[in-house]
């Protein structure tokens, strides 16, 4: 079925507008991915013309977020279950009706500022994309508002493939400058949403305390902007969903049987009622590529405005006091980071810093960090640079690290998780002993540690403007040496 779908015109027309053209020859979409039943999830760059054979193949077809002409703005909405992963297929009505207070602020939020995007239903949740042109003021004013890193800036002029090229400097800091506008529009959205969403808004799928049917929560998913923009790819609507068939021995395979095919599909004018009904359906799915377009639309003029808010926001005011610091240089970490005193820390988070893999792979784990830290005097950049000193060592990353830039993604989430803090977001209500256990971060053999201390002095800090006070180890706060 899936073959004979794939060989709908309407269908393939319609992933061509998305990969940015009229025809295969003349898409802006730097590569396209395909990915099998039984794909191991990698990223494989091909030419926009092996499309066709992805295609031929039944595989789930992926767009880079690379482009030739544009900035491609990306936002995945996602309803995580990590008790019950299956819950979202089972039952997709309430998994949807969860999300709607999300993406109604969302779409309320970007149409303020002129931004009208395209909206894609995937199988746990919605996408909305558009794009900024980069030859527009726009673009211009993103990639001079940060500077480049120096590990991105290096890894920006890498020729990459499939056509053995460089991203370039100036779309590495758009890209990078794109991230710091989402992640304050996910800022306004939790504080606007999360009174009508009876389930925890967070920014990226991190555990938390069990509800209704366990530890569930509605994701806004900002991961790919912590990655160099030539590592990440966006589904391509009207492609298949594999992500069942791929996560069955999490599901569970009696699950997965019993559980029809998925398809990605543009919500257009559909209640996403409608839309669910639709993209479980060949027939219904190939019918509405005949009669709707999925463009990713310029939005150059809106983004500009976006930006602009963001500019004047206290979250901007924060990440500018975030980069003002850089990591050590590697060859200085034998004698600053490698030389971190350990005992001020609750034993949890010695372990973790001492045996960091899987747990400072894992948001919750790289969130628990960041609160100690900080309540410790440590500037966030600071943190950032401990934990790229422990990703581009050997702890078992395998290759990791060499396909994904350590660097970018250590900041990312430790900017991420103090930017809550810092502008008061994070209340820190779950930064006890008993959170940490329920996320599965804390050996029981360890005992119970009180938390209590550590978050006070972070509150006490917040409180009286001293974030940061110390590159290392403060002592709590409030201190007379402080």
């Amino acid at each position: 079925m899936l073959n004979e779908y794939y060989r709908e015109p309407a269908v393939r027309d319609r992933m061509i507008e998305f990969l940015g053209g009229t025809n295969i020859e003349n898409v802006s979409a730097m590569y396209v991915t395909g990915q099998g039943v039984n794909s191991d999830l990698r990223n494989t760059p091909r030419g926009a013309d092996e499309l066709w054979r992805c295609l031929e193949d039944e595989s789930e077809v992926f767009r880079s977020l690379w482009d030739r002409d544009s900035l491609i703005a990306h936002l995945d909405i996602e309803y995580v279950n990590f008790d019950y992963p299956a819950e979202p297929y089972l039952d997709p009505e309430r998994s949807l009706r969860l999300q709607s207070p999300v993406i109604e602020t969302i779409v309320r939020e970007l149409r303020r500022h002129g931004i009208s995007p395209l909206q894609l239903l995937t199988g746990r949740g919605h996408s909305l994309v558009w794009r900024v042109r980069r030859d527009s003021p726009a673009f211009h004013e993103l990639k001079e508002a940060v500077p480049l890193p120096e590990s991105l800036r290096a890894n920006c002029v890498v020729p990459r493939p499939p056509e053995n090229r460089p991203i370039g400097g100036e779309l590495g800091a758009g890209f990078l400058a794109l991230g710091l506008v989402l992640e304050y529009l996910a800022h306004r959205v939790i504080k606007d949403a999360q009174p009508d969403c009876p389930i925890p808004i967070e920014v990226t799928a991190i555990e938390t305390a069990r509800a209704e049917r366990g530890r569930e929560v509605v994701s806004i998913d900002l991961s790919e902007y912590g990655d160099p923009l030539h590592t990440r790819s966006i589904r391509i609507p009207f492609s298949a969903y594999h992500k069942l068939q791929q996560q069955k021995q999490t599901l569970g395979e009696s699950v997965v049987a019993g559980l029809p095919p998925l398809l990605v599909v543009p919500l257009d004018r559909m209640g996403y009622q409608e839309a669910w009904r639709v993209m479980r359906d060949w027939e219904k799915t190939a019918a509405l590529a005949r009669v709707t377009h999925v463009y990713i639309p310029d939005r150059s003029r809106g983004t500009q405005r976006l930006l602009g808010a963001y500019n004047e926001s206290p979250l901007a005011f924060f990440h500018r006091w975030f980069y003002s610091q850089q990591h050590d240089a590697p060859q200085r970490w034998p004698a600053t980071y490698d030389r971190t005193a350990y005992e001020p820390l609750p034993q949890c988070a010695r372990d973790m810093l001492s045996r960091p893999n899987d747990r400072l792979l894992r948001p919750a784990g790289i969130r628990y960090i960041v609160r100690v830290l900080m309540a410790l005097g440590w500037h966030p950049r600071h943190i950032a640079g401990l934990l790229r000193s422990k990703y581009e060592r050997n702890y078992g990353w395998g290759n990791l690290f060499f396909e994904y830039d350590a660097s970018a993604r250590a900041d990312f989430y430790t900017r991420l998780f103090s930017g809550l803090i810092a502008t008061g977001l994070d209340t820190l209500d779950d930064f006890t002993s008993e959170a940490l256990q329920s996320q599965g971060l804390c050996d029981a053999a360890l005992g119970s540690q009180c938390l209590a201390p550590y978050r006070d002095s972070l509150l006490s800090r917040i409180k009286y403007g001293r974030l940061g006070c110390r590159p290392f180890h403060g002592l709590f706060f409030p201190d007379q040496h402080l």
